[in-house]
């Protein structure tokens, strides 16, 4: 295992080119001694990966969180692209707590935190009521990982979920590597076993902002998604059953679309979501292909999201209320992040007709999304 212990050369570096660019914001710098603790017996560390291209990502084993990643903008500087925390109390303390992390054991929601697996009936932890949110009370993002840096790319993180945890049946071993590569891409590789028949669906949960953190509001942000329907949801924010095609409606970005330009319409849905949260039926997950593509209006970056997942929840940040005081002093103010989670359907275990998340043993649950970033075409 690699442990930082000191404010890297690297990190000045990048203090030094984000001043070049037209955002005047200074680089935030990460104190790796800011995420040395102990946490349920366990040491946190933070880790650094580092690309041939000067990209750069900084990622806890606590919850598995992607604390900052710099990619280049269009001024020749690096800025980074998500929102965070320069300490590991930030993460403990946040009332919202999912930023930047791996969520487990199922992504999403399942309704009143209940479901039938092999006939037998399982009842979770209910901390989004009426339901149950990405796991329950303890899911994956407020464990402490074990860590180890396989190179200077590459990171794996791995976690044995015990049976029964937070409800979930068996006992589930996963393993998690995140490796920046040198064509500026943020790959995150997921696998599982289980001991037990269960339901997983794993995903990270990287609040983004494009034009750097501190910059204010995504509205301006445009956003493709390669999905002609979606799954249309309850006011609790359960998906109804219907698939539903997303033409005509504030939900069709099958060409680019600012994040802004319908999210105040008169709409049930957006009501029910308070704006975009909803899960996207995505037309192809081969990676051969992006998913989604979001560009930030005024850096230039371009993400462009691949996946083996069916769905793709878009997110854009309507419960931030500015509660937390994130890396650089400045707060999470509304819609100044987006979420862009690849996934199975939310509450799959009870809605026969979406793709199964079901894990039986001596199978290998694998699933790989990859986050990559370039520059808007002059």
């Amino acid at each position: 295992m690699k442990k930082i212990f000191g404010i890297s050369t690297a990190v000045c570096l990048l203090a030094i080119s984000c001043n070049r660019a037209a955002q005047k914001t200074e680089a935030i710098k990460i104190d790796p001694r800011a995420f040395h603790k102990t946490i349920d017996n366990k040491a946190v560390n933070i880790f650094e990966l580092k690309n041939k291209a000067g990209s750069s990502a900084w990622i806890t084993n606590y919850g598995g969180r992607i604390v900052s990643l710099w990619v280049p903008d269009k001024q020749g500087g690096l800025r980074d692209v998500v929102a965070g925390f320069d300490r590991v109390d930030g993460y403990e303390q946040s009332t919202e707590p999912y930023f930047g992390a791996l969520i487990g054991r199922y992504g999403n929601r399942i309704a009143r935190g209940k479901f039938t697996l092999a006939d037998k009936h399982f009842n979770l932890f209910i901390n989004n009521p009426p339901n149950t949110l990405h796991g329950g009370k303890k899911g994956f993002q407020a464990v402490v990982w074990d860590a180890k840096q396989v190179d200077a790319q590459q990171l794996e993180l791995s976690y044995t979920s015990p049976d029964m945890e937070e409800g979930f049946p068996g006992n589930l071993k996963v393993k998690v590597v995140y490796e920046l590569t040198n064509d500026n891409a943020l790959k995150i590789s997921y696998q599982a076993e289980t001991d037990q028949i269960t339901v997983v669906n794993l995903t990270n949960h990287a609040f983004f902002n494009l034009n750097g953190e501190a910059s204010g509001s995504i509205l301006g942000h445009a956003v493709k998604i390669d999905a002609a329907h979606y799954t249309p949801v309850d006011a609790t924010l359960i998906p109804t059953g219907k698939i539903e095609p997303v033409n005509g409606t504030p939900f069709d970005f099958q060409t680019p679309v600012s994040i802004g330009a319908r999210i105040n319409d008169r709409n049930e849905q957006l009501a029910n979501g308070k704006g975009y949260d909803h899960n996207f039926v995505l037309n192809t997950h081969q990676m051969t292909t992006p998913v989604a593509e979001v560009t930030g209006d005024q850096s230039g970056i371009v993400m462009r999201i691949y996946t083996t997942e069916p769905g793709l929840q878009f997110y854009s940040g309507n419960f931030m209320q500015g509660k937390n005081i994130m890396k650089g002093g400045h707060k999470d103010d509304f819609r100044t992040a987006f979420a862009m989670e690849t996934q199975h359907y939310p509450d799959s275990p009870n809605q026969p007709g979406f793709p199964s998340t079901v894990l039986k043993p001596g199978t290998v649950y694998k699933t790989t999304s990859i986050y990559k970033f370039s520059l808007i075409a002059k």
